[in-house]
């Protein structure tokens, strides 16, 4: 703004010594200028002659000073707009640099948008899997309530050739042959909850083979689980087979140690195919590997 004022001031400052010097000249044309030729031809009084000269002569100094502090204010005028444009391109910078930063900022913040709303779809996403996983879960245990209910009263007493299975602590085998890993316990997904059994990774097709003799009590597949088969092996004792690709026996059957009961598959949603292997008694879980012969 002062820059603007001290502009305007001098850009008024200069109109009026122009205006100053253009009444002088004026004047001065139109009186004619003296010189030695007329002064000595004129027979005017020679003092009155050398008063004029000497006043003449003021006033050409006085525009000669006028004419160079014009010709410095508009020197001076020339410097301001140079400087008022330096300022304007000054000004110019700053307000592109603003406003690239303030894009800058509107980008960041869109972007932080959207990861907000991505972070907000997962949380969502997460939250509806827990439900499903857990609703799972609950068919399942379900299910073995209602299978135990059943067997509990018609217990049968080991046959010959067949042992309690609760001497097989230790002496069990593992359904079939891959790489251990899911384990017993181990959080499953984001659910916050515990596997209730382990999960062996396997090719697909390969033969899954009963732990222990007993009698098929369940052959279907279930949300969550696939291909699940079921096997009662007395003492309210069962073993469970999932995500299988396809079953080999059917609810009734009986099975001896060894017997291919099923194929692994991925029927239960897995990403990688294998088996998925719980051991329980009276309904309730329990870790397998405790009961298995690894070696």
């Amino acid at each position: 703004m002062r820059l603007a004022e001290r502009r305007r001031a001098l850009e008024r400052t200069l109109a009026e010594r122009q205006s100053a010097i253009e009444r002088m000249l004026s004047a001065r044309y139109a009186g004619g200028g003296p010189d030695a030729l007329r002064v000595a031809l004129s027979g005017d009084d020679p003092a009155a002659l050398s008063r004029t000269l000497h006043y003449l002569g003021y006033v050409s100094r006085a525009a000669a000073s006028l004419i160079a502090a014009h010709r410095a204010g508009i020197a001076e005028l020339e410097r301001l707009a140079l400087e008022a444009d330096a300022k304007r391109e000054r000004l110019r910078a700053v307000e592109q640099a603003s406003r690239a930063d303030r894009e800058k900022i509107l980008a960041e913040r869109r972007e932080r948008r959207r990861v907000l709303e991505r972070v907000a779809g997962e949380v969502r996403k997460s939250r509806k899997e827990i439900k499903v996983l857990r609703a799972d879960e609950a068919r399942l245990a379900r299910l073995i309530e209602r299978i135990g209910r059943i067997i509990v009263e018609t217990v049968p007493e080991p046959g010959p050739g067949r042992v309690a299975f609760s001497t097989l602590r230790g002496r069990l085998r593992l359904p079939v042959r891959g790489e251990l890993i899911g384990r017993f316990g181990a959080p499953r997904g984001a659910a916050g909850s515990e596997a209730k059994g382990v999960f062996i990774r396997a090719p697909e097709g390969q033969p899954v083979r009963a732990i222990a003799g007993g009698q098929v009590v369940y052959a279907d597949w279930m949300r969550g689980f696939g291909n699940l088969l079921i096997v009662d092996h007395g003492e309210a004792y069962l073993s469970v087979y999932a995500n299988n690709e396809s079953l080999l026996k059917q609810v009734g059957d009986s099975v001896a140690l060894g017997d291919a009961i099923a194929t692994t598959g991925a029927s239960g949603g897995n990403e990688q195919s294998g088996l998925y292997f719980e051991l329980r008694h009276l309904g309730r879980a329990f870790d397998p590997l405790r009961w298995v012969k690894l070696k």
